[in-house]
């Protein structure tokens, strides 16, 4: 029960600050899921609470959806997270655990080096992103901070990158959990908690539309750096256990 509680207030959390900075549910949430389930029962787990989350978060900023974005993101992203997830399964759980840690902490710099080259990319280019990222999404779960600049770039922001983000990142946890349930990864156990897990990530999504616009580009930067930072160090210390 104890470790429902912790799930329940950090997916709040998680909710709220996802819905302000379009990203960093999974990064917060996935270290406590690993402790609490283990790393294996996390990945699913969080998932299917992702699924919850982006429908969420799409749906309040639906009229703002860029559609042609989110196609040419999603049509190649989709089967590349299908890919990844069949990777997923196939890891040993102690190689999940320090993968995902070493993704959380090299995207710190990666992503300050994608921000300070201001690039524009044009429908071709975000095609090509999505599959990139769609793989990574379906092996390490969490790759916000990689869409972020994808979709920055391709010139969204503050309402209209919140819906598109969730939309495409939708299609591709679709993709992903779709696969996770062919390859009997989804048990009634695991759905279970996901849909609780889930449900908290929604609260919290809701609760945070209002903040959006006061949030500053400098205030989101440093929150998402820390919130990799820690879950990087959290995921590789659970590694070394």
């Amino acid at each position: 029960m104890e470790a429902y509680l912790l799930v329940l207030a950090v997916g709040l959390a998680a909710g709220a600050i996802s819905g302000v900075i379009g990203t960093g549910s999974s990064i917060m949430l996935l270290p406590v899921l690993v402790m609490a389930f283990g790393p294996k029962e996390a990945v699913p787990i969080m998932a299917l609470a992702a699924v919850m989350a982006n429908l969420t978060r799409a749906f309040a900023w639906r009229r703002e959806i860029d559609w042609k974005a989110c196609f040419a993101y999603s049509v190649t992203g989709i089967p590349a997270a299908a890919v990844g997830a069949r990777t997923l399964l196939v890891l040993p759980v102690h190689a999940v655990d320090i993968a995902l840690g070493a993704f959380f902490l090299a995207m710190i710099p990666v992503k300050r080096w994608l921000d300070a080259k201001k690039l524009r990319i044009q429908l071709w280019q975000l095609a090509i992103a999505g599959a990139v990222i769609g793989f990574l999404t379906g092996v390490v779960l969490s790759t916000g901070p990689l869409s972020v600049p994808a979709f920055t770039s391709y010139g969204l922001a503050k309402g209209g990158f919140l819906a598109t983000e969730s939309a495409s990142s939708l299609a591709l946890y679709v993709s992903k959990l779709a696969t996770f349930r062919e390859l009997g990864a989804l048990p009634p156990k695991i759905v279970l908690q996901g849909l609780i897990v889930g449900s908290s990530l929604m609260l919290g999504t809701f609760l945070s539309k209002r903040l959006v616009h006061r949030m500053s580009l400098a205030s989101f930067r440093y929150v998402l750096d820390i919130l990799m930072l820690c879950s990087g160090i959290a995921m590789l210390w659970a590694a070394m256990q």
